[in-house]
């Protein structure tokens, strides 16, 4: 098979591929990340990159103007090489997975668990209940009395003896490479050894043996597996201080930005590998950082707790997601033992344990009862609700006497997917816009305080809000016909320009075209519909809920009021609304550390209900009421006046 040499830039990194290979699928194998939320089907548009030298085969695609095919723009999932090539990836193009900034990881951690406050993990967010610590893995320094004639059990039932006295454990286990090497090791330790203990599936399992007294050194990690970033935390153990925090993006995204794209990617050849080598490498990097900066043995590293929906845990494990997506939609499993770390690929003490938060279905996963957990939802009297606003929403109600929950497919527009300018909020996306009514004039807020590249979802609602009010969009959010330079036609219909291209970092310039609004104003539905439908189902109204849970990195950045204004939250008072930033992490970080919480997430997830939207009567008809902004209902959203210039007919 003929080979070619492809050199992209500006990473300036050089890879050989058998003729016919799409750019896309050369610059994954490289470690070049290009934007491709669609999984490379030629859909969304996304992977355009310049061929600067050499000639490609390409399929004709609506998503490349004429005027960019001049400029020998292509979209890189649908062009092949057929000679060596020097391609270049634009900036708009470029999927930034490096490592997050400090201030990008607080964006997605903001909330009441913070690294740097010695918090207590495990208290919830309502203050109700704090666990008792009794971490995953504890070690125990113990001096054994040696055998005689009048005590001459085993070495290991001596060994169980021992640890029976300090704690009450009535089923205990270990492993055979433990047994044969206890008995030598017994003896030159003089019987002073620690071992470490992990909580297995009900047992107490005797993980690993080590002379003299190591039991300072006992450290755990808490992963919160998002589909857009991964999060981890470093914790002691023994005094349940957080050392460090890491965050980055999931190089899954290069597969597909939502979950769907990628159960269908891991149903191709090694499809389902590449997709776990994404996640597991990203995770033992972030883990390598966290024990260098804090000068840790690797070996003192024994358990690791993690969250994430239920496709992600499918994923970190290697198992096949196919029938998530298939009717009935049931997941392999929503309750996983607790697995040695190695089985996963997790690189930690090699005979360490990896515990995952369980899930209640295909689409309400680990992360959502971890969330329910740190917020307490389960706990208290009052009503309250849980909304993870993201691709793939999650909603739960509840209180003490029961928990019902929902997905809602809002799409990938809130984290930047589908829009003409949209990315992730990373450094240079516009996270907060204002317009003023009279001139239209923008001003805009980046992250990084950099020239922006894009508009993250924050940005959007901003955008829209700001828009409504300053008059240029209608109910239906087509905008209005103003003479202004900011007002245009463009190739999707009519455009509002946030910032023109010599503001930017960016080829071109930084518009809202209408096609972006109709995506905005579908995935705003999908929530505000799918949580007044689990309201209704439950025979409640809005006024009945004290307290509004909004969780996730992009909820630590929302605007209430504007959100409320587009018509994404209910037109409540604002004292009920609080941000609790990334509750899976807040949650699996409090199971870390206490075997207290982890049963309380088991009777959690056995105790939510998944309320199934597709087969609702009335979902659709809550779905298109809410395809207006903020609601073909305005008696729902009493707070919204219409502003001076501003038109909702």
């Amino acid at each position: 098979m003929e080979k070619f040499k492809i050199i992209f830039y500006p990473d300036n990194k050089t890879i050989e591929v058998e003729k016919g290979k799409s750019i896309l699928s050369a610059a994954i194998s490289i470690g070049v990340y290009i934007n491709s939320s669609c999984g490379g089907d030629g859909v969304c548009g996304r992977c355009k990159v310049i061929l600067k030298k050499g000639q490609v085969f390409t399929q004709p695609t609506g998503r490349i103007s004429l005027e960019e095919r001049k400029k020998g723009i292509y979209l890189a999932c649908l062009t092949t090489a057929q000679s060596d090539l020097e391609v270049e990836i634009p900036p708009e193009s470029r999927l930034d997975l490096e490592k997050l900034s400090l201030e990008e990881i607080d964006l997605r951690l903001k909330g009441l668990y913070s690294e740097s406050e010695d918090v207590e993990p495990s208290e919830s967010v309502l203050g109700e209940e704090i666990f008792v610590h009794s971490p995953l893995a504890t070690k125990l320094y113990l001096e054994l009395p040696p055998p005689n004639l009048e005590d001459k059990i085993s070495d290991l039932e001596r060994l169980y003896r021992q640890i029976r006295r300090i704690q009450d454990i009535p089923i205990m286990q270990t492993g055979l490479s433990n047994i044969r090497r206890l008995g030598e090791l017994l003896r030159s330790a003089d019987w002073k050894i620690t071992v470490t203990l992990g909580k297995r599936n009900g047992t107490a399992e005797i993980v690993l043996i080590e002379p003299g007294n190591t039991s300072l050194k006992n450290f755990g990690l808490a992963f919160d597996i998002g589909t857009t970033t991964i999060s981890g935390q470093l914790v002691d153990l023994n005094t349940k201080k957080v050392l460090g925090t890491k965050a980055t993006y999931n190089k899954q995204a290069s597969f597909g930005s939502d979950i769907i794209t990628r159960i269908i990617y891991a149903q191709e050849q090694d499809g389902l590998e590449k997709l776990h080598h994404a996640v597991i490498d990203g995770m033992n990097q972030m883990i390598q950082e966290l024990i260098h900066e804090h000068n840790i043995d690797l070996n003192d590293v024994n358990c690791i707790l993690c969250a994430g929906n239920t496709t992600m845990v499918h994923l970190l494990l290697r198992v096949d997601p196919t029938y998530i997506r298939r009717e009935p939609y049931v997941p392999t499993a929503n309750f996983v033992p607790t697995i040695r770390a190695a089985e996963s690929g997790i690189k930690i003490n090699p005979r360490g344990l990896l515990s995952c938060v369980p899930g209640v279905s295909s689409y309400a996963g680990g992360d959502v009862t971890a969330g329910v957990l740190s917020c307490g939802l389960d706990s208290v009297e009052d009503l309250s609700i849980l909304i993870d606003i993201g691709t793939n929403g999650e909603i739960v109600l509840g209180n003490r006497d029961f928990l019902i929950s929902a997905s809602a497919s809002a799409g990938p527009a809130f984290e930047g997917s589908g829009v003409a300018c949209g990315m992730r909020s990373s450094r240079g996306a516009i996270q907060k816009v204002k317009i003023t009514p009279a001139d239209f004039q923008v001003t805009y807020n980046a992250i990084g305080e950099v020239k922006p590249r894009g508009i993250c979802g924050s940005g959007y609602i901003d955008i829209i809000a700001q828009m409504l009010q300053a008059g240029l969009l209608d109910k239906n959010g087509k905008i209005k016909m103003i003479k202004h330079k900011r007002i245009r036609d463009g190739e999707y219909g009519r455009e509002f320009v946030l910032a023109f291209k010599e503001e930017t970092d960016s080829t071109s310039d930084i518009v809202v075209t209408e096609v972006d609004i109709e995506n905005i104003k579908r995935a705003k539905a999908a929530i505000y519909s799918a949580t007044s439908a689990l309201i209704k189902y439950m025979a409640l109204d809005f006024s009945k809920i004290k307290k509004i849970f909004i969780a996730g990195g992009f909820g630590t950045s929302i605007d209430v009021d504007n959100a409320i204004s587009i018509g994404l939250l209910p037109d409540l008072d604002r004292s009920r609304f609080i941000f609790v930033g990334n509750s899976s992490l807040a949650g699996a970080r409090a199971i870390l550390l206490s075997y207290e919480a982890m049963k309380k997430v088991n009777e959690i997830a056995r105790k939510i209900t998944y309320f199934e939207l597709s087969v609702e009567p009335g979902y659709m008809d809550e779905y298109m009421a809410a395809l207006f902004f903020p609601h073909t209902d305005l008696a729902k959203f009493p707070s919204i006046k219409v502003k001076e210039g501003r038109s909702l007919s």
